[in-house]
């Protein structure tokens, strides 16, 4: 059997966004597709949680970029 690339080891921490998201998607495919043990599927949950979670921490961050560069739009365009 193949390893799923969903339940790979690999660090959360050195996943992109869209990464993150794929493989988000192919647990919530595996998942609803059923037929898994209950272990694996707990594995699934958890991974799935986890990539959620790292999917919002990239979002924040974006969303903490644009207010950043917001304010110093306007910061900068404020003397003119």
């Amino acid at each position: 059997m193949t390893e799923n690339p969903a339940l790979a080891s690999e660090s959360l921490d050195a996943l992109s966004y869209e990464e993150a998201r794929e493989q988000l998607v192919a647990v919530v495919g595996r998942l609803e597709a059923g037929g898994a043990s209950l272990e694996e599927s707990l594995a699934l949950w958890e991974r799935g949680e986890a990539l959620a979670k790292r999917c919002e921490d990239w979002l924040e961050g974006a969303r903490k970029r644009l207010a950043t560069a917001r304010e110093a739009n306007t910061d900068s365009g404020a003397g003119q």
